[in-house]
């Protein structure tokens, strides 16, 4: 028998994909699948990523062919062929992504066939096969990756030197998701380069398209887009640097430049003087106006990879906080990823390191949480806030879901977003 996972954080791949084909400038999906996919898929995504909705179409707005019974008979490639139809003719999209759910997928309907018929007539037209059951979030954000290297992003295009795409945030699974783009595209910025983030700053179908000329990738994400990255160096000569966990605080951040420098062979002065500015000038220029104002804390993890290694690293090497729990909540198949997450969740430069623990399932991250009677600083999903009431602890809301904060383009990245931070920190206490 299959396991049954309590509270499972995140969607179906057909969920993941939608989430992130929603950040597209201008994008629209088109679900081939049952009744009710496009309202739950992006319930299950954007709906608990901090109270907004993706930009151009989400939810019941999403074009989808509503497989009935009829259609798992007798096949609903011609009910397909109408709804993309009445698709192009309606939305006024810059590109077209033909999605399938369960059902298309398990009576094996041919959408790249269909989808084909209007590409030859001259649509931005591009089909996905993602029934649900082929994986999760995690995997609809990678499969969206595959789809852009094999059939959008064009070769031989020149090469750009000071462009880079930077990767691995992923839109709507990562509530903060806007902000952690822009926070970290303005450091990049200050460096001299010009940033593809394909989501933010209404970017979409032409950064996709020209993502191939950018002389660098950066990966904000201690083990997402493997096969990505090897295939935008085989294809499109752009080598990938992966930074594993989101830079939050000086330390990380200052990391994340340096790391950034050495890869491109930027001008040292020009990075210090950066570094400099952003460390001494704002960091902790604001840092010693508000010394003692968060009291000692022991504290607990509850979020994905991401987060989770940028918050164990800031409280514990920033701000000397003690870390006791990290769960990663990801369901993680790869020894080697795992290997590669408890490395940075555990090298610390002033704590001892925290329990480590691989766990998707909400009545086992309940049940250890509950068992660790040390905890007095609590971070983690809407999920957690009941354990935290019933521990008498300070809880803060920040991983995924969030089911009870609006969240625009704040941001936990980089120098700035960690002075926020801290200032959630203390406003919850």
């Amino acid at each position: 028998m299959s396991k049954v996972t309590e509270n499972p954080r995140g969607n179906c791949v057909l969920g993941g994909i939608n989430a992130v084909l929603g950040a597209i400038d201008r994008a629209c999906p088109i679900f081939h699948a049952g009744p009710g996919c496009c309202m739950q898929t992006s319930a299950g995504e954007s709906g608990q990523a901090g109270g907004k909705t993706p930009f151009f179409v989400s939810s019941v707005s999403i074009p989808s062919s509503n497989m009935l019974e009829k259609e798992v008979v007798f096949g609903g490639e011609n009910k397909l062929r109408s709804t993309i139809q009445g698709t192009i003719e309606v939305i006024d999209a810059k590109a077209y992504f033909v999605l399938t759910g369960c059902t298309a997928g398990i009576i094996g309907d041919d959408i790249v066939s269909v989808v084909d018929e209007f590409r030859a007539k001259g649509h931005p037209i591009y089909a996905i096969e993602t029934p649900g059951f082929a994986g999760n979030s995690d995997y609809g954000y990678e499969t969206v990756f595959k789809v852009f290297l094999d059939q959008i992003v064009e070769k031989g295009r020149p090469k750009q030197k000071n462009l880079v795409n930077l990767l691995g945030i992923i839109p709507n699974h990562d509530p903060f998701w806007s902000g952690n783009f822009e926070e970290l595209t303005r450091i990049l910025n200050k460096l001299g380069l010009e940033v593809n983030t394909f989501f933010t700053q209404h970017q979409g179908m032409d950064e996709i398209k020209n993502s191939g000329a950018a002389a660098l990738n950066i990966i904000v994400n201690p083990w997402l887009l493997k096969d990505a990255a090897e295939q935008y160096e085989a294809e499109f000569a752009v080598p990938s640097l992966r930074i594993e966990g989101l830079p939050i605080g000086a330390t990380d951040t200052t990391d994340f430049i340096r790391q950034i420098a050495a890869a491109l062979d930027l001008d040292t002065v020009r990075v210090e003087a950066v570094i400099a500015e952003e460390e001494e000038e704002y960091v902790y220029n604001y840092l010693e106006t508000a010394i003692g104002a968060l009291s000692w804390k022991r504290f607990a993890i509850v979020g994905d990879s991401n987060m989770a290694i940028g918050l164990t690293r800031y409280l514990a090497n920033d701000y000397s906080f003690t870390p006791l729990l990290t769960i990663i909540t990801e369901p993680m198949f790869r020894e080697e990823d795992k290997e590669r997450i408890k490395n940075r969740l555990t090298s610390l430069e002033y704590a001892k390191p925290p329990q480590v623990l691989f766990e998707s399932d909400q009545y086992h991250i309940a049940k250890a949480l509950a068992e660790n009677e040390e905890i007095t600083l609590l971070i983690g999903s809407t999920n957690e806030r009941e354990i935290g009431l019933q521990k008498d602890i300070q809880c803060s809301v920040i991983s995924f879901p969030i089911t009870d904060r609006l969240i625009f383009n704040r941001t936990y990245a980089g120098y700035r977003g960690s002075l926020t931070l801290t200032e959630d920190l203390y406003d919850n206490l």
